[in-house]
C-alpha cells in the first residue's frame, strides 16, 4: 500500500494522469508495470533517432535536451527540470523515433512506461485516453497556428522568433550553437546586421556571445 500511495503522488505530478479519480489512480499503481530508473549525472537517456518504445518521467532531477538541425550544421542545448514527460508525442504517429537527445545533468529519477502499458491504459482509462488526446491535439493546434501568426517587424523580432521556435519549451536557459552566417541566413538578413542586433541584446544583459555560441540564461526574458 506505501508504494501504491507513494506513485499515486508522482503520477499526480503529470497531465497525463490528472483528473483521474483516487480509486482509478489506485488501480493503475496496482495493475500497471512501472519502471524506477535512478541515472548518475552524464548519463545519456535517449538518443537522437532512437525509436520512442516507453514514456519517460522526470521525477525530479535536471535534464540537458540537445537537438540538431536536419544538416547537423547547428543545435540547442537546453535545460530541463523535474517534473517533465520526453517527447510523449513520439510514441505514435508516422514518425515514432526521438528527434532529442537527452542526458543527465544531476542525480536524476524516472518512471518509464512500456509502449504496451501505455495502449492498456488509453483502452482501459478513460480520462488518461482524453488527456492524451488533448496533449497531441494542443500540440498539433498550437503547431498549426504559429505560422498565422503576425510577421516579425524588426530583424531583433525575427532572431527572438528563431530562439523560440527552436526550443522545446519557451523558457528557461538555452545555449545556440551556431555561426552568425547561419543565424543570418535563418532570418534572412545580413551578417553583420545580425551581429548587431546580438550585441545590443547582450549590452541588455539578455544573451551572451561566444565564438559559434549564444547562451541564453533565460529565455522568456526576451518576450519582455
Amino acid at each position: 500500500m506505501n508504494y501504491e500511495l507513494k506513485l499515486y503522488d508522482q503520477l499526480l505530478q503529470f497531465s497525463l494522469f490528472q483528473g483521474m479519480s483516487r480509486g482509478d489512480l489506485m488501480e493503475v499503481a496496482g495493475h500497471t508495470k512501472f519502471d524506477f530508473v535512478k541515472m548518475p549525472p552524464g548519463k545519456r537517456i535517449i538518443a537522437e533517432g532512437d525509436v520512442c518504445s516507453h514514456l519517460f518521467f522526470l521525477i525530479n532531477g535536471t535534464i540537458l535536451a540537445e537537438t540538431t538541425s536536419d544538416d547537423h550544421v547547428y543545435r540547442v542545448h537546453e535545460t530541463l527540470s523535474a517534473p517533465c514527460m520526453l517527447q510523449p508525442e513520439r510514441l505514435f504517429g508516422v514518425w515514432q523515433r526521438y528527434t532529442t537527445t537527452f542526458k543527465t545533468e544531476t542525480d536524476c529519477n524516472f518512471l518509464v512506461i512500456d509502449k504496451q502499458e501505455v495502449v492498456l491504459l488509453l483502452e482501459t482509462q478513460l480520462v488518461f485516453r482524453l488527456n492524451m488526446l488533448n496533449l497531441m491535439a494542443t500540440k498539433s493546434q498550437r503547431s498549426e497556428r504559429y505560422p498565422w501568426r503576425p510577421a516579425p517587424k524588426s530583424l531583433r523580432e525575427r532572431i527572438v522568433r528563431f530562439f523560440i521556435q527552436h526550443s522545446l519549451y519557451p523558457a528557461g536557459p538555452k545555449t545556440f550553437h551556431i555561426l552568425m552566417k547561419r543565424l543570418a541566413e535563418e532570418v534572412n538578413d545580413s551578417r553583420l546586421d545580425v551581429s548587431r542586433v546580438l550585441n545590443v541584446m547582450q549590452t541588455d544583459g539578455l544573451l551572451t556571445l561566444h565564438r559559434g555560441r549564444i547562451e541564453i540564461p533565460m529565455l522568456e526574458r526576451l518576450l519582455m
